[in-house]
């Protein structure tokens, strides 16, 4: 049985942190919108809870952190993902040198890399650490293990690395197993390194060859200069809102129906059987889009 919201949205994407920590200091994380957890859940609380994704048809999950790859366990979390739902992962990419074959061989499918600048400086400024070379090593080693297409993550900040945009597109030239993607950072509170995107949709689109939208979000990829580049702007789009298929699950077992609302979760620590998937529908009815 497929679930669908309120809004009548399919949900069939599962995103599931597994754990908060990091060993980078970005100074714009907003940490997958959760609030400092007690503790992650084990292997085996996250296989039972993608079964029951699995019996609900939803098509994919995505491990996300905080850091993914410090679990030392997340090679047997991966190949805990059911038959037929594929995975994919975002990191920072430091530690995927070593992790990428065997990460391949347990199943997961591709990886998000979140790469900030391309020069050792501004990225220590964003990070809190000068790792720039074993990320390099990462997306190289991504590439050659096949967790493709590699997808580069790009948050464009506002008097830091706003310059670096042709850069990535360069870097990104020719190799169509790379795709980047410029993602608009949420205006929050405090923050002065928001830049707004549109303009700069713009000036691509003059660019480029060919724009195509992408069938799940409705976001546009442009193909330009042999490089394909996406443009994330979800926390200010109507129509990212009314298109997202998306439930989250908190490091400490919990149910996030909207990465912007911390009012909302569905508790599933400890939880299993038809307990469990009734908690998924409860989840998914709490469901509503954030922006209208």
């Amino acid at each position: 049985m497929k679930l669908r919201d309120p809004s009548d949205r399919p949900v069939t994407n599962l995103r599931v942190s597994l754990t908060p920590a990091c060993n980078l200091r970005c100074i714009y994380c907003h940490a997958e919108g959760e609030v400092a957890p007690e503790s992650s859940m084990s292997a085996a609380e996250i296989a039972a809870i993608m079964q029951v994704a699995h019996e609900f048809e939803f098509r994919s999950v995505k491990f996300t952190g905080g850091e993914p790859l410090l679990r030392k366990d997340v090679l047997e979390i991966v190949q805990s993902v059911p038959d037929g739902m594929e995975s994919s992962m975002t990191t920072n990419g430091t530690l995927l040198a070593d992790l990428a074959p065997g990460l391949k061989a347990a199943g997961l499918s591709r990886v998000n890399i979140s790469l900030d600048s391309l020069d050792h400086e501004t990225y220590k400024a964003i990070t809190g650490k000068d790792c720039l070379d074993e990320v390099i090593a990462g997306i190289d080693a991504s590439l050659d293990a096949g967790l493709t297409p590699v997808k580069l993550n790009m948050v464009v900040l506002k008097g830091i690395n706003e310059h670096e945009i042709d850069g990535f597109i360069r870097f990104v030239k020719g190799n169509r197993d790379l795709v980047l993607q410029l993602i608009e950072l949420m205006e929050m509170k405090g923050c002065s390194y928001h830049s707004a995107l549109n303009g700069l949709e713009e000036r691509l689109a003059e660019r480029s060859t060919q724009v195509l939208t992408r069938r799940m979000h409705h976001r546009k990829k442009y193909c330009l200069e042999g490089s394909e580049v996406e443009v994330v702007r979800p926390l200010h789009n109507t129509e990212f809102c009314a298109f997202c298929n998306r439930l989250r699950v908190t490091s400490d077992g919990k149910l996030k129906p909207c990465l912007l609302r911390a009012d909302n979760h569905v508790d599933i620590r400890g939880k299993s059987g038809d307990e469990l998937r009734e908690l998924f529908i409860e989840a998914v009815e709490r469901r509503a889009p954030f922006y209208h």
